[in-house]
């Protein structure tokens, strides 16, 4: 049978993050896609240029819709956007019992425009974290989540032990604005792993957030460990940004058409 997941999260209206990279990424896992809304962006390769963030009710509305009809094996969120749509989110969440679920804690997109308000920070950190099967931040989130500067291997250990002291049962905390070898740091409650690969050559990527916590939803919906499905997210990010093809004249977009190497 085949799975199917979930992603809560804003459109791209240049389909390389948000709604549009997750269902592509799913897509690419054998998985079958489906969407909640948060927020519509109108944005390119170069920045945002424009949101219209969703009524909560709405957003409600697309997930009980979805929900009352197809079984959800997993579950992803990006871009909530402000305080009442996590609330609602959340609740939502927590009334479906909703397992595998991954916490992309999107606050600023690739081109440095704000995508979370500020008073959300605190209730992404104190409703969201709770919720999360695995919260997957990159530095500056993991900074403002975890309250302490994230600039170093050291600090991303410390971030990641951290979140999951804040009620996430796992936390991936990213690397990808450091420099030598592209380092991700795994936690889940025991042990610290340290994920390194090829930092590929390109000044700058779009979507690559998006594309590793929903590549890590497609595996935990078809059945892999949280290990296993971490791992096989980075070797297609990584290959994904490897083959990224040169559309726009901003950041990037990631080939999403690139075969997953899962392992047999």
């Amino acid at each position: 049978m085949i799975k199917a997941a979930l992603t809560i999260a804003g459109s791209d209206s240049s389909g390389g993050a948000g709604i549009q990279a997750d269902l592509k990424t799913f897509a690419a896992f054998g998985v079958y896609g489906m969407s909640v809304l948060t927020a519509v962006t109108a944005q390119n390769t170069r920045g945002v240029r424009a949101i219209v963030e969703l009524e909560p009710s709405f957003v409600a509305a697309q997930f009980d819709a979805v929900a009352d009809d197809i079984p959800i094996h997993a579950a992803k969120t990006g871009m909530l956007a402000r305080a009442d749509i996590i609330d609602v989110v959340a609740e939502r969440l927590r009334a479906r019992a909703i397992a595998n679920l991954v916490v992309d804690p999107v606050m600023v997109a690739t081109s440095g425009d704000v995508l979370l308000r500020p008073d959300a920070l605190a209730k992404m950190r104190d409703v969201m974290l709770p919720l999360a099967t695995l919260v997957t931040p990159n530095l500056g989130e993991a900074a403002l989540l975890a309250g302490h500067p994230v600039v170093d291997a050291a600090s991303m250990r410390e971030a990641a032990r951290g979140l999951v002291r804040l009620g996430a049962r796992a936390a991936l905390v990213t690397g990808g604005d450091l420099s030598g070898e592209a380092l991700d740091v795994l936690f889940d409650g025991r042990e610290l792993t340290e994920l390194r690969a090829e930092r590929v050559p390109i000044a700058k990527v779009h979507g690559a957030g998006c594309t590793l916590s929903a590549a890590i939803a497609a595996c935990l919906a078809r059945g892999e460990t949280l290990a296993d499905a971490v791992a096989a997210a980075k070797r297609f990010v990584t290959d994904a940004i490897r083959s990224a093809p040169p559309l726009g004249a901003g950041a990037r977009p990631l080939n999403h058409l690139v075969r997953p190497a899962l392992k047999d």
